[in-house]
């Protein structure tokens, strides 16, 4: 009999149940509503005033977006702010800079302060490192988004190929015939077609990810850096690598627009509901300059990479307001619910620690990945030892001057 009263807790897998129980006890905490602090402690609260900054901020905040990501649009028509010139190389690595600290110093920061507040039960918040392995999962989640899009890209161009060169073969067969023995070869396309199918994002040649890019960029190559060696294995040659590279490019560039777009995007929307739903005007006021330095360098970001893709101007405008306008609504959003929003609450910082770990490892795949690797790496790069340490001091300011930005919001 006592045997069997020492099998019956497995049987009914009474240690399994126990655990069970404490892990929705646990959970039930975790997403309680109530607040953890007294809000009415806060000397610094005062609903009007922070109304009042809120709208400032909306106004600032839209002002730095607009003008951020509109520069590289408005500009690649400008000789000196081209996406072909130093300058937009120089500015671009500040931005990736700034959201490469943006990922690194703000919101990893946040997430990690979030997730581990006292507010919330020791187990599990407290016991394992979740902010870090979230991150992580964000941003292997974004690789596979990266390599998925370009496949898709590259299958559609590989297609599209395949039946502009079908049709190419039959003209050529039908002048041939036509012309009565003297073979006359026609390009199908008109040249204002042509020049649009290069642009547009739909008419590109697939990559394997990083790797076809930094085969036609990378210095080791023979002749890398030496115009004249590359003329010498005959102009067809020539043209042929010039074409592959240049439309490999564009398909980073629009694959990478999309990508950066999504983690800015995911991103702004935390920050701007945090600033929303805050009513201390003394968090709200370093907040307003720190967010419109970092809107306008991520826009320019953004910006420049629309930009390279040569998206039609319809797609680029759509891209260009959508981010522009994610913080300034989000604070809207967040200024509309602060009456009943508690941001102290368990479940606020739940989800505010697992949102903010997400974007941070977003942010961070796309600034050292996309932004940085994609230019630094470039033959452009290595062949110019002026631009090389000009963009390395752009970028160490870049990431500097944010993380700066910390010490007061």
């Amino acid at each position: 009999m006592s045997f069997l009263e020492d099998l019956e807790p497995w049987f009914y897998l009474t240690r399994f149940r126990d655990q069970l129980s404490v892990f929705s006890e646990t959970m039930a905490a975790s997403m309680a509503t109530a607040s953890c602090t007294d809000d009415a402690a806060d000397e610094c609260r005062d609903d009007a005033a922070a109304l009042r900054l809120k709208m400032v901020a909306i106004a600032m905040i839209l002002v730095a977006g607009v003008a951020g990501v509109a520069i590289p649009l408005v500009g690649r028509k400008r000789r000196f702010l081209s996406t072909d010139g130093s300058l937009f190389v120089f500015a671009k690595a500040f931005a990736a800079g700034v959201i490469l600290a943006t990922g690194f110093v703000h919101m990893l920061h946040d997430a990690q302060s979030a997730l581990t507040d006292p507010c919330l039960p020791e187990s599990p918040w407290r016991r394992f490192p979740f902010s870090g392995f979230v991150a992580m999962m964000a941003a292997l989640g974004t690789l596979v988004v990266d390599f998925v899009g370009t496949q898709f890209y590259e299958r559609k161009h590989r297609e599209q190929a395949m039946g502009v060169k079908a049709a190419t073969e039959a003209a050529v067969t039908a002048t041939a015939a036509a012309e009565d023995g003297i073979t006359i070869i026609s390009v199908s396309p008109e040249p204002e077609e042509a020049v649009d199918n290069v642009k547009s994002p739909m008419h590109i040649v697939g990559m394997h990810a990083h790797a076809a890019a930094h085969r036609h960029s990378h210095p080791h190559e023979h002749g890398a850096c030496d115009g004249p060696a590359r003329r010498e294995r005959g102009p067809g040659h020539a043209d042929e690598d010039e074409g592959v590279g240049e439309v490999s490019s564009h398909v980073r560039h629009v694959v990478v627009s999309q990508i950066l777009e999504l983690g800015i995007v995911s991103h702004s929307v935390i920050i701007g509901l945090s600033l929303g739903v805050s009513q201390s005007p003394c968090t709200i006021r370093p907040l307003i300059a720190a967010l419109s330095f970092h809107q306008f360098f991520e826009g320019f970001a953004l910006g420049g990479c629309i930009s390279q893709a040569q998206f039609r101007n319809l797609s680029a405008g759509l891209m260009a307001s959508f981010f522009a306008i994610t913080t300034p609504a989000g604070i809207g959003a967040g200024a509309g619910v602060a009456s009943f929003y508690n941001a102290n609450s368990p479940r606020a910082l739940v989800v505010e620690g697992i949102l903010d770990s997400i974007s941070a490892g977003i942010l961070v795949y796309m600034a050292l990945v996309d932004l940085i690797a994609a230019d630094f790496l470039s033959r452009r790069m290595s062949c110019n030892v002026r631009l090389q340490v000009a963009s390395y001091v752009a970028l160490f300011l870049g990431a500097g001057s944010m993380s700066v930005l910390a010490i007061w919001a």
